[in-house]
């Protein structure tokens, strides 16, 4: 479709008078200064006239330009870029020029220019000021970088009110997901702050959903607001009052507003719109990017192991094709040349599979518009053939059958299916309600399918099908987990791992840190005899028996193994002899295989041996792949150190490897390839072609697609999802970059009104540079008449650790607070516009500091280790975690403990288990979830809290301690804030829920629907599913979208907060101390021993 001629109405957008010419392109992030307006579009900075026309392009680097604000002036602009690496402040131009950095904040979550003072400082966004993290405001000087932080703990934009007396503000940061209409406890809204005045107070009580981006004009504040459910313009007076709507778009949202003289410009969909408060009726500013388009060229794909998805490998193993990108090749593990097999651009093609015995190709392709099976030539040289046409839900890898009849699949609705290659019909086998069905194998002789499903007690369960008799048989039983079956060549035997060993590597209760049972190597092989009277393979010979039938020799030492005839005629006589199998008692025929428990899975038998992957430990970690030779008195033997996955092609005579972004393809004869270089699969020139327009159409598609097939509403919350695709899908045809389409990939996704959605990753441009500014995790302040950086403050951490000392508190180095910093490795500090200059990349490094001490004239050299940014962070975040604890211990007496929790993942449990066991003995608790990230240890925690104290131990001399071990008896409280998020919010509500005690702070971020994150785009960026929903034993779904209300409501207040106060941990505090005043919790009295007269007892 030709953008450019192309004129059309936006659905439900604009009306008959907003019809307009569309230029090639994707606007963004707009700012406006007189008639001048500059925005993002291609990743790079332009500028226009407010009447449209022609954009001059003003920045060209390869990452993104965005935030543009045009200073008062009118001469220059500001934005954030990545020039260096991380995303900081610069100045240009107006008319383009060589940009100026003015900030080295160095932060992971990067800045955002906000807009300029009246009196031509930049503002912006960022956490590098802040312990707890969060997004405050900074003032910086464009000239001296001098900086002044806005005295609000809490602001992510502003406004100043008339004569500079005080602004208006955002006070929170946009919550990170794509969620539109969003009412959780992360919503932005605004605020009010004079200068001087104790406190700011909220100017949009009124409404619960976000109001953000004020602009002030007139007398009037204009902010962008969804209270009709569409953000859309809106103003009040300064005071809140006289609310009223400018303007009134549906479908999509008002974003990124700016204001001057009286115009508000902001992006519409791809358009930038102007609309004119003295007659406030939007129009489309009418841009033509005068570009190449670079990133719609055609882009050659020169690594793409990269984008790797499937891979099989041929029966005769000499081809193995992979499916990379989208597109599906095939590659000889030998000479040969590499096939492209699909060519036609914005379809994706996944899951690929060789049909046995055959030259084609099985594959799932969304051609049709649904992720069909289709049938592919491996020589690439004829059409494909569309094997299904009924796909509505995401489908999973297929899994063909020896013989080339028939393969199995499963899909999303935990749907098991049968596929006739020969007549083309499908057909469902089994329903799952618990999981879906996975370790799919065939039998050789192609009549019976085994598998695994999980029964209502979530354990997994080998079943077995028959072609024959359309009926599924359990083989194993519910009390076990079973997995991972494969069937003996010879038809007599069903492999299979189960986790039975579940021998504790942690002996008793006893100890510190509450010891618990860990169960490591649970997994064991076994096998199943399919029929009575079979002798196993691994029995010792005895008198009784001559000889062992079903001993499999090494293939490798057969006199036939050079024969390629004659296995090829061996494996056909075995692939058409029928199995036999006595389903009578057949759970019991089961015996153990001679080998250690470990941490095993995909275990797949081929001729002679057994193969499966080894993990260093239950978690994970490295892999190993493992063999076994299937007969008595054997080892098994590590192939490959260090493997990403491994498969057997359809005769189990080779096998092939991903390790690292390499691919090996050897003999399975239960040993490793003599010569890795000669078995790797060729990658010279491997590389290809794609089409980034076509591409960026299917991906929205994609995204589409995969957010219908995986979200938990089967209903979609009601959206009408043909009807919101129909109206973005369009606007893909303005995409030039790929940003450009995740903002409108989160557009699309934002409809379905549920947290959880983060649109993130893809192929973007870079320009791989990546100097960070380091850290002396210090507080420093420019002085030029003392000659250097004055240390205000060296941020502390928890001094029984001193391993995240700052680089500065370190005892060798001893430089205290007022010290003065006048050289580093011999520069003088006042010599560059800021000191960060001096420290970019020296994280780790030795650097060499010329100190001034306050009370010492003297100059000393100290050698320093600087830290990354990052660790700069969490060592500011040590310190507001610090400085709570002391609080807590002081003003509750020594009575109170204190626990914070910034996440609830492994590292989490960590952190619980090191702050307390210190304090379980004590009569109250404090666990702090404010700002808590989430993760998925909640279960965890509630369950150490609800131990109880029911006996008491008492020896000869000493104290009582209690059973439980380890359980508090005291009284708790939990604190949770407006940053308090998923598993953080599981907790809270869980500990309220079980009557462990009070809730104290304020609402929570609102999602608990949990994600997946595996529905990854072709491009390997992704948009997340929401899909599994929560709802308590009432009926009602928890949390999603509202949050947790606490018990108590405590607010930290911005400016009050910034000045240091905590009234939320106050709050707690003063409550446990009431607490413990009414009921002490001591523990009780030692009873009065008992007397033993030694009489004889009588009933």
């Amino acid at each position: 479709m030709e953008i450019r001629s192309l004129i059309f109405l936006l659905v439900g957008l604009l009306s008959t008078a907003e019809m307009v010419v569309a230029e090639r392109g994707y606007f963004r992030r707009p700012s406006i200064h007189g008639d001048t307006i500059v925005f993002t579009a291609e990743g790079d900075l332009w500028r226009v006239s407010a009447a449209g026309g022609n954009a001059i392009r003003l920045t060209s680097h390869l990452e993104q330009e965005l935030d543009a604000a045009i200073s008062p002036d009118g001469r220059f602009v500001a934005y954030s870029a990545s020039y260096e690496g991380p995303r900081e402040v610069y100045v240009l131009p107006i008319d383009g020029g060589r940009p100026r950095r003015i900030t080295y904040d160095g932060e992971t979550s990067g800045v955002r220019v906000r807009g300029w003072s009246p009196e031509g400082r930049v503002l912006y966004a960022t956490r590098h000021f802040s312990t707890l993290p969060n997004t405050q405001l900074v003032l910086v000087h464009p000239d001296t970088l001098e900086q002044e932080r806005v005295p609000l703990a809490q602001a992510s934009d502003a406004d100043w009110t008339p004569k500079r007396s005080g602004m208006v503000f955002t006070r929170l940061a946009k919550q990170s997901s794509s969620t539109k209409r969003y009412h959780g406890g992360s919503v932005e809204n605004l605020w009010h702050y004079y200068d001087g005045q104790p406190e700011a107070i909220p100017l949009t009580a009124d409404y619960t959903g976000t109001s953000r981006e004020p602009m002030i004009w007139n007398q009037r504040v204009y902010f962008a607001s969804d209270r009709d459910g569409t953000m859309n313009l809106w103003s009040m007076k300064l005071d809140g009052t006289d609310l009223q709507q400018i303007t009134k778009h549906k479908g999509f949202d008002v974003m990124g507003p700016a204001l001057d003289d009286g115009r508000i410009v902001y992006q519409l969909g791809a358009d930038l719109m102007l609309v004119d408060l003295a007659d406030p009726r939007p129009s489309v500013v009418s841009i033509k990017l005068v570009s190449d388009f670079e990133h719609t060229r055609e882009k050659w794909i020169e690594e793409p192991m990269d984008y790797l998805d499937s891979y099989s490998l041929s029966t005769d193993g000499k081809r193995l094709a992979v499916a990379a990108r989208g597109h599906v090749f095939v590659l000889p593990t030998g000479s040969g040349r590499a096939v492209q097999v699909t060519r036609k651009q914005g379809v994706r093609y996944r899951s690929v599979s060789f049909l046995p015995g055959s030259n084609e190709i099985l594959a799932l392709s969304d051609e049709s518009g649904e992720m069909e099976f289709w049938q592919f030539n491996a020589r690439g040289n004829t059409a494909p053939e569309q094997l299904t046409d009924n796909g509505n839900i995401f489908r999973y890898a297929p899994n063909p059958s020896p013989d080339g009849k028939w393969f199995a699949f499963t899909d999303k609705n935990f749907h098991l299916w049968i596929h006739d290659v020969e007549a083309g019909k499908t057909r469902r086998i089994d329903t799952s309600d618990m999981y879906n069905f996975y370790d799919l194998q065939w039998s050789h002789d192609s009549q019976w399918l085994a598998y695994v499903a999980n029964g209502d007690n979530q354990m997994s369960r080998v079943w077995i099908w028959n072609v024959k008799e359309q009926a599924s048989f359990p083989v194993t039983t519910e009390r076990t987990e079973s997995y991972s079956p494969t069937w003996s060549p010879d038809g007599k035997w069903l492999y299979f791992l189960s986790d039975r060993n579940l021998v504790s590597s942690v002996r008793s209760p006893w100890g510190n840190l509450q010891p618990e049972p860990y169960f490591d190597k649970r997994t064991q092989i076994f096998q199943l005899a399919l029929r009575n009277g079979l002798t196993s393979p691994f029995l010792a010979p005895n008198e009784l028996l001559d000889g062992n039938d079903d001993e499999t020799p090494d293939a490798e030492n057969s006199k036939d193994a050079d024969s390629k005839g004659k296995r090829d005629d061996d494996q056909k006589q075995q692939n058409e002899k029928i199995i036999e199998i006595e389903l009578k008692g057949i759970t019991t025929r089961i015996s153990r295989l001679p080998v250690a428990a470990g941490n095993y899975d995909d275990l797949v038998a081929s001729k002679s041996h057994l193969y499966w992957a080894s993990a260093s430990s239950v978690s994970g970690g490295s892999e190993s792949l493992m063999s076994l030779e299937r007969k008595h008195d054997t080892e098994p033997v590590t192939v490959m150190s260090d493997i990403k996955s491994f498969e057997l092609n359809s005769d189990r005579s080779k096998v092939t490897v991903r390790k690292s972004d390499s691919l090996y393809v050897f003999e399975a004869n239960g040993r490793g390839p003599s010569n890795m270089s000669k078995a790797a699969v060729s990658q010279n020139g491997w590389s290809f072609v794609i089409d980034p327009v076509a591409e960026w159409k299917q991906m929205l598609i994609d995204a589409w697609r995969m957010e219908r097939d995986y979200f938990y509403d089967p209903n979609l919350h009601g959206a009408n999802w043909k009807e919101l695709l129909d109206r973005h899908l369009p606007l893909v045809e303005r995409v030039t970059d790929r940003a450009e389409l995740n903002d409108l990939i989160e557009q699309l996704c934002g409809e379905l009104e549920a947290l959880h959605i983060y649109v993130r990753g893809g192929d973007h441009r870079s320009d791989d540079l990546s100097v960070f500014p380091s850290s002396l995790g210090a507080v420093l302040r420019k002085d030029a008449q003392v000659g250097g950086y004055v240390v205000d403050h060296i941020y502390r951490n928890d001094p029984d650790y001193p391993d995240e000392l700052s680089p500065l508190a370190r005892p060798e180095v001893d430089v205290k607070v007022g010290s003065v910093i006048q050289t580093i490795n011999g520069v003088d500090v006042l010599s560059v516009d800021h000191i960060n200059r001096l420290l970019r990349g020296q994280a780790g490094r030795q650097v060499l500091l010329t100190v001034k001490d306050f009370d010492n004239e003297a100059e000393r050299d100290v050698i320093v280790q600087p830290i990354r940014i990052s660790q700069e962070a969490a060592l500011r975040y040590d310190q507001w975690e610090l400085t709570r604890r002391e609080q807590v211990e002081k003003v509750g007496n020594g009575k109170i403990g204190y626990v914070h929790l910034r996440a609830m993942g492994t590292a989490d449990i960590g952190r619980l288990a090191r702050d307390f066991y210190p304090v379980f003995h004590k009569q109250g608790l404090i666990v702090d979830v404010r700002h808590n990230r989430g993760g998925n240890i909640d279960s965890w925690i509630l369950e150490k809290l609800l131990r109880q104290a029911w006996f008491y131990w008492k020896p000869r001399v000493g104290k009582p301690y209690w059973n439980m071990q380890h359980a508090f008896r005291g009284h708790i409280v939990v604190l949770c804030n407006e940053k308090t998020a998923s598993d953080g919010e599981a907790f809270s509500e869980g500990f309220r829920r079980l009557g462990l005690g009070k809730v104290i702070g304020t609402r929570t971020w609102g999602g608990e629907i949990w994600l997946s994150i595996n529905n990854r785009l072709v491009d390997t960026g992704f948009s997340s599913a929401a899909q599994t929903g929560v709802y308590g034993p009432e009926g009602e779904w928890l949390i999603e979208g509202h949050g947790v209300d606490p018990d108590i409501v405590v607010d930290n207040r911005p400016h009050q907060t910034f000045e240091g106060k905590d009234a939320q941990l106050e709050a707690a505090i003063g409550y446990l101390i009431d607490r413990i005043k009414e009921d002490p919790r001591l523990v009780p009295k030692v009873p009065d021993y008992p007397v033993r007269p030694g009489q004889k007892k009588t009933r």
